[in-house]
């Protein structure tokens, strides 16, 4: 049996993702990890970084982005997938720039795709999530936030990633365009592990958090959007209520114990006051979605009530 790894990049040294974290975090369980490096600006130096881990498991295939022909976030999908067609292995891991697995999962992910290896009606696995916000200490897992998703799929033709890239699909005859259309498409069939996903995409200083913020708007919603929806705002991003998370009591994978001890930004982050300060709210903070938290968190230990669930759990 044979795992892959692999993701996708673009200036993501610059804006603070724990790249060297993320791919360290994979590299003890797989055999190759691969990854589509689109062009970045030229201040960008991903590719000196990922070079300094000195592995030779590390495959690393240029691109360029083009968010004209894939728009609202379908470049990601597109960049995802022309790492996953790179792969080679049986199973393939897939990791976001700001996601890490944690090291004592390890066992639970190579025992389970060892023992469902051969059986067909398996497409892949799902993982729990940790959502962290604002520093290491607080995340969200709740109704505004995804508490799982398919991080593991079946080395298959059909299968592709969907959307913006946050999960996958079997698209046949896939015209390498649609991203975003379900027709023709359908969900994949996969199995729980008793496994992580450490998600750290919300945690950067506040003024890297607000740059990332437009980078994301531009390839979500082009340009023009980022002009009129965020340079009206501070200069820092505003957090909001932190006493709005769930409190981290666990451990963080050991990849990230050197970036854990670099936060510089508790000043920055409070715990009263109004919900938001200098941006647009977050759907988390809004009235009705604060009820429904309240009410997921006080009558149903934390489970999420309906939410998007792009798999079928066997």
């Amino acid at each position: 049996m044979k795992i892959s790894g692999f993701t996708f990049l673009r200036n993501t040294s610059k804006l603070y993702y724990p790249i060297l974290e993320s791919i360290q975090s994979a590299l003890p369980i797989v055999d190759e990890f691969v990854i589509a490096l689109g062009k970045g600006d030229a201040d960008d130096d991903s590719e000196a970084k990922i070079r300094s881990l000195q592995s030779d498991k590390i495959k690393i295939i240029h691109t360029e982005w083009d968010t004209e022909k894939y728009p609202r976030g379908m470049e990601h999908a597109h960049q995802t997938d022309i790492a996953k067609e790179a792969c080679s292995g049986d199973w393939l891991l897939y990791l976001q720039g700001d996601e890490l697995i944690h090291e004592q999962d390890y066992n639970e992910i190579k025992t389970k795709c060892k023992q469902y290896l051969n059986n067909a009606n398996v497409d892949g696995f799902l993982f729990n999530y940790f959502h962290f916000y604002g520093d290491y200490d607080h995340y969200f897992r709740d109704h505004c936030w995804y508490p799982y998703e398919i991080r593991i799929v079946r080395n298959a033709p059909e299968i592709h990633s969907f959307e913006s890239a946050q999960s996958f699909r079997r698209i046949p005859n896939f015209n390498g365009i649609s991203y975003r259309s379900k027709e023709g498409t359908s969900k994949l069939n996969v199995i729980k592990l008793n496994a992580s996903i450490y998600h750290y995409g919300w945690v950067r200083p506040p003024k890297l958090m607000r740059k990332k913020r437009l980078y994301f708007s531009n390839t979500h919603r082009g340009n023009t959007a980022t002009k009129t929806e965020y340079e009206k705002y501070a200069a820092e991003y505003d957090y909001g209520r932190m006493d709005y998370c769930l409190v981290f009591k666990q451990s963080h994978p050991k990849f990230m114990k050197q970036k854990i001890a670099e936060l510089d930004w508790q000043n920055s982050l409070r715990f009263s006051g109004p919900n938001v300060i200098g941006r647009p709210e977050a759907k988390h903070e809004r009235a009705k979605y604060r009820l429904i938290i309240w009410i997921e968190r006080t009558f149903f230990g934390g489970k999420v009530l309906g939410g998007h669930k792009n798999y079928n759990e066997i």
